[in-house]
């Protein structure tokens, strides 16, 4: 469970891969903290390419905390899920695989 609490803490999804690369529970949690950091990168770069643009960057004011404070409550509701020993997806990103 340890290592599948990791990988919702940015780049530390490998962890639970090198870890325990046989687990079935470490492998779903890792898919969805790879998910999650891929989705945060997103954001941050759009945001930075967004910025360039003047009434945009006003609006970024707004946005960027929205778009943090989004990426704190999946973050915590992707703890609490291992920790609890279940394999819910997480809301809105949570349905995309890309480790099998």
């Amino acid at each position: 469970r340890a290592f599948a609490i990791l990988a919702y803490f940015w780049i530390l999804f490998l962890v639970a891969l090198i870890a325990a690369p046989n687990s079935k529970f470490a492998k779903y949690h890792a898919n969805q903290g790879l998910i999650l950091f891929i989705a945060s990168i997103i954001a941050a770069v759009g945001c930075k390419i967004l910025g360039f643009f003047p009434f945009i960057n006003f609006l970024l004011l707004i946005i960027v905390p929205v778009l943090w404070g989004g990426w704190l409550v999946l973050a915590v509701l992707g703890v609490v899920n291992p920790a609890g020993g279940q394999c819910k997806p997480l809301p809105l990103i949570g349905h995309y695989q890309l480790i099998k």
